[in-house]
């Protein structure tokens, strides 16, 4: 079933009121335009048979004008030969013709006023699919912004974590190249070599021990 059941609907329709209370603006407007698009070539369509039906009564009345002319003549010629009774008949004829002349030029008018209303309809309907398709284009713009930005945002999101993560980098290098140092400056250092130093320095500090112990063993006896 369509959004819309008649053509007035179309006409009548607040399409700011319909996206407002759509779950999903885009696709109920994508809908509203297909079927104004589909509303717009069938009124079109009767527009074209009302024309044809419009341009038939035409012919037909312009025949029937003619053959009331042509009659009128007849009865003008039969009076003047004098035969009042054919000129009766013609008479009759052309009345007759004049009744259906009235008869095909009130069909006419209608069609032509039918066609007129259907004018003003598809007047009507073309500024409302027009104006729909602004809308749309509003809500493609809007939604390539909407996007713009979140890619933006994205974008300027992973590079301050890239930037963080250099930072890191960095600091650990820094840490790294630190670390690198100390071990350098012990390369080539001999463990053996300073393990004897450390136990000689013990054999040191205990012989200065005992020549201190004896001095002053000796100045108590002075």
């Amino acid at each position: 079933m369509g959004i819309f059941s008649r053509l007035s609907d179309i006409i009548n329709s607040n399409l700011n009121s319909l996206l407002d209370r759509a779950e999903d603006p885009e696709k109920m407007i994508r809908l509203i335009i297909q079927e104004m698009e589909e509303t717009l070539v069938e009124v079109r369509s009767s527009s074209a048979r009302v024309i044809a039906d419009k341009k038939d009564a035409e012919r037909r009345l312009n025949r029937l004008k003619s053959e009331a002319l042509d009659w009128e003549s007849k009865a003008r010629l039969a009076l003047d030969k004098n035969r009042e009774d054919l000129a009766r008949a013609a008479i009759a004829e052309k009345q007759s013709i004049d009744d259906e002349v009235i008869m095909v030029e009130k069909e006419f008018d209608s069609l032509d006023d039918h066609l007129a209303h259907l004018s003003e309809e598809i007047a009507q309907l073309q500024q409302k699919l027009n104006d729909a398709k602004a809308k749309q284009k509003g809500l493609l713009m809007r939604q390539k912004t909407v996007s713009t930005r979140m890619r933006t945002r994205g974008q300027l999101s992973r590079e301050q974590l890239t930037d963080a993560f250099e930072k890191f980098e960095h600091y650990e290098r820094r840490m790294d190249t630190m670390e690198s140092q100390i071990e350098a400056d012990d390369l080539g250092r001999d463990a053996k070599v300073d393990l004897k130093t450390e136990i000689d320095s013990l054999a040191k500090d205990d012989a200065v021990n005992e020549a201190l112990e004896k001095l002053r063993k000796d100045m108590k006896q002075d």
